[in-house]
């Protein structure tokens, strides 16, 4: 079977060696393997970084640099989609790593039958300081980020809503078609929502694994927890089934925050005092997991004060989308739609 490995890419020129690296070295016949970059428009040497690539001998099937006009990463999943010719397509974020049989046991449980496949997606981070272990330990905690399974090695076999770096049938994207455009950060929920609509399982594999870097600075940590909290809000104007309701918990927490201040103004001061109570004991039992099960470092002590910062900024990013969303929606004019079948088409014409 021919393996179309995808990933897309903006300014990443910091990363990606390691993750040519990992493709690199992948045990599945690289005669057999079509690798796909996108680019979207990078103002750094990421362009020619996959052009080195290209011009590198590893004997792979083709390796395709293609342009992603698009401002989102939707756009560029539908870039890949389009020039991608292999039987399954796998994609992988450029943040991430993946190990040398990532191919090879994608392929093998697709052939057993499977449609979707993947496995756990732990975090790890590149380069280490106390600081990048200390960002790694909250994100990895269930408490300063998300309880989703796929976030960590499963131990059997199961079926999941979503799945990170996942591995795809050809037939999957030529019947529910390409990505969301409109979306900015939910487009893979949108997606796996509309590939279980239609009758696929996504597989998660307990002999699968693959890793995502962390956002190695608290900047761009806030950022990012910034935007996707921003982009549950919006989301749920366009395809509220896709969201589950843990999405909502750091929006539920800020707006008891604001409920529970307002009411101390008017006298009541005991709900902020059982809110604070209740969150503290949360708080200082995920940070003292942290201790125990991981090599501390004196970083670790603001673990206490990252975590609800970590929940406000998301919570306060849906606030700011639910603020927008009317207005964003009247913005939409249905091209997301038309490009969603036009991927689709792209994709059944590439079949061999």
């Amino acid at each position: 079977m021919i393996v179309s490995i995808c990933t897309i890419a903006l300014n990443e020129s910091a990363v990606l060696n390691g993750l040519f690296r990992d493709i690199s070295q992948q045990d599945y016949p690289h005669e057999n393997i079509e690798v796909v970059f996108v680019d979207s428009m990078s103002k750094d040497n990421t362009r020619e970084m996959m052009e080195d690539f290209k011009n590198t001998h590893y004997s792979f099937k083709d390796v395709k640099i293609v342009e992603n006009h698009g401002n989102n990463q939707a756009s560029g999943w539908n870039q890949a989609l389009k020039n991608a010719t292999g039987d399954i397509i796998i994609r992988v974020d450029a943040h991430a790593s993946i190990p040398r049989n990532f191919v090879s046991k994608n392929v093998l449980h697709i052939k057993e039958g499977e449609n979707v496949t993947g496995g756990g997606r732990p975090n790890i981070v590149s380069g280490v300081s106390p600081w990048k272990l200390t960002l790694l330990a909250a994100e990895e905690s269930l408490f300063g980020s998300s309880i989703a399974s796929y976030r960590r090695q499963t131990t059997e076999k199961q079926y999941q809503d979503s799945m990170f770096h996942a591995a795809y049938k050809r037939e999957v994207f030529a019947t529910v078609g390409g990505f969301n455009e409109a979306l900015g950060r939910t487009e893979d929920n949108e997606i796996h929502y509309r590939i279980r609509q239609a009758g696929y399982k996504l597989c998660c594999c307990p002999d699968i694994i693959s890793y995502q870097m962390t956002r190695n600075t608290l900047k761009d940590m806030i950022r990012q927890k910034y935007g996707n909290g921003k982009w549950i809000g919006l989301t749920l104007g366009v395809c509220k089934e896709c969201l589950s309701y843990f999405h909502f918990v750091p929006f539920l927490f800020v707006m008891a925050v604001l409920g529970s201040v307002l009411l101390s103004f008017l006298g009541l001061p005991i709900f902020l005092i059982a809110l604070g109570c209740v969150y503290g004991i949360f708080d200082i039992v995920n940070t003292a997991t942290c201790f125990i099960t991981r090599k501390v470092y004196p970083h670790f002590l603001l673990l206490p004060l990252l975590f609800p910062l970590l929940h406000i900024v998301y919570g306060v990013g849906t606030i700011v989308g639910l603020i927008k969303l009317p207005f964003w929606k009247r913005s939409l004019d249905g091209s997301a739609e038309k490009k969603i079948e036009e991927v689709r088409q792209a994709v059944i014409h590439n079949t061999k």
